[in-house]
């Protein structure tokens, strides 16, 4: 657990030369695979949502020691039964993933119901509050890509309440004024019910929020990755770094690090070998920028892993993704010849 006075919101970089090698040693020398035990963040500094009842804790953010990133955070709430938590607002998105449990959201004064595995996206902008009327307690998990705010000034945000110094301004206007025309027809609740299956490359994909959709997202995609007991998964390459939370199953991930050469143009270096990370239901495993990995099943049920990243990676000109080996589901159904699993 921290023991900062403050909450980072946004973390530096600060280098005495211009290669930040050392920088990106760091970050690959940390431990990847977290689990209940790394509570980096209680909420008990800077964060005005929960109420007496209701519990927030962060396992992934831009404070944490040792560092994994900012590009998204993960955090976990939980709403006893019968319950809710305060609400407030902010510039920034969040996609909840409902772990356990029913209940509804109060967005901007209108309600939203959801159930377990669906994906509920708070906008920009939006005053949020999460209830659960049921008997069961609600957990929820968080992907955020909150920095990318902090790091472009939008960072207007509380608990509701008037302004301060309310005589210096003049009345309400309305502040979706701003937004992208007919953005409030963009889903707000991805219901498991209305996905899909797909046999890819990377394996059996249900995905949740992807570039082009009709999600209310425009910086998390999510999916979920579901592998065979004793199987594996594609062995993909690319430039965004990824947070799995595994959902049910066991097994372990290899990482192979990706080196760039500077000559006459970059030129990507590939480690002869990965390092090996195992996983069991609860822990977020950590895939670092421009890594390349394949994620492993061990037998007996199969592996299922949630997979948030941020989107913004492919503004940037990093979109495609590299697969370096397929699924075997995959070759198989596309006649090509079985291979061995292990």
């Amino acid at each position: 657990m921290s023991d900062k006075k403050g909450r980072v919101f946004l973390r530096g970089i600060t280098s005495e030369t211009y290669g930040l090698k050392e920088f990106r040693r760091q970050q690959l020398d940390a431990p990847r695979v977290r689990d209940d035990s790394v509570v980096v963040d209680d909420a008990k500094v800077g964060h005005s949502g929960d109420s007496a009842e209701s519990r927030t804790w962060w396992r992934v953010g831009p404070g944490d020691e040792p560092f994994l990133t900012q590009s998204l955070q993960v955090h976990f709430v939980e709403l006893p039964p019968h319950s809710s938590n305060h609400g407030h607002g902010h510039q920034n998105e969040a996609a909840f993933y409902i772990l356990d449990g029913a209940g509804y959201e109060i967005h901007d004064d209108q309600r939203y119901d959801w159930a377990t595995d669906d994906l509920v996206l708070v906008h920009t902008d939006s005053v949020h509050r999460h209830f659960n009327p049921y008997d069961e307690t609600a957990r929820c998990l968080i992907f955020k890509a909150k920095s990318e705010w902090m790091y472009l000034g939008l960072i207007q945000q509380g608990r509701s309440g008037p302004v301060e110094d309310e005589d210096r301004f003049g009345p309400r206007e309305d502040w979706s004024r701003v937004w992208t025309p007919d953005v409030e027809k963009l889903r707000k609740v991805v219901r498991s019910a209305d996905t899909t299956w797909e046999l890819t490359p990377l394996g059996r994909v249900r995905t949740l929020s992807a570039p082009g959709d009709d999600v209310r997202t425009f910086s998390v995609d999510a999916f979920v990755l579901d592998i065979p007991a004793g199987s594996r998964s594609g062995k993909r390459w690319h430039m965004a770094d990824e947070i799995l939370y595994v959902r049910s199953g066991h097994g372990y991930s290899l990482h192979w690090e990706v080196e760039a050469e500077i000559a006459e143009k970059y030129y990507a270096r590939i480690a002869k070998e990965p390092t090996r990370h195992e996983i069991k239901p609860g822990d977020t495993l950590y895939v670092p920028h421009n890594t390349i990995a394949q994620h492993f099943s061990a037998d007996g049920e199969p592996l299922v892993l949630i997979s948030g990243q941020n989107r913004l990676f492919k503004q940037l000109g990093y979109d495609n993704v590299a697969y370096l080996e397929n699924a075997p589901e995959y070759d198989e159904a596309h006649g090509a010849p079985a291979a061995d699993r292990s």
